[in-house]
């Protein structure tokens, strides 16, 4: 997760503070949150939606097929990635 904030952040922070009711130290959080959110790699986002799905109760061709069809949908999609490649990811 990302810890320092650039003068960018600091606009974004100002923003929330005046847009809503969020106290700035709140503000600063959720900005790190959402910058964190968009920084995480394609890999990193299968591994931890398969663990979000699989403690859901669902089953693994359920749960790569409905991470497969996520994955177009992301901020920046990552290439196609076939269920055969999605498995390596997360076993290896």
């Amino acid at each position: 997760m990302l810890e320092r904030r650039t003068p960018a952040h600091d606009d974004l922070v100002d923003h929330l503070t005046r847009t809503t009711a969020l106290p700035r130290g709140e503000a600063a959080r959720v900005v790190l949150d959402v910058l964190a959110y968009f920084d995480e790699t394609a890999e990193d986002y299968v591994r931890r939606r398969h663990r979000e799905l699989q403690s859901a109760g669902l089953r693994n061709p359920a749960i790569f097929e409905r991470i497969q069809a996520e994955l177009p949908y992301r901020a920046v999609a990552p290439p196609e990635l076939s269920l055969r490649q999605l498995r390596r990811i997360v076993y290896g």
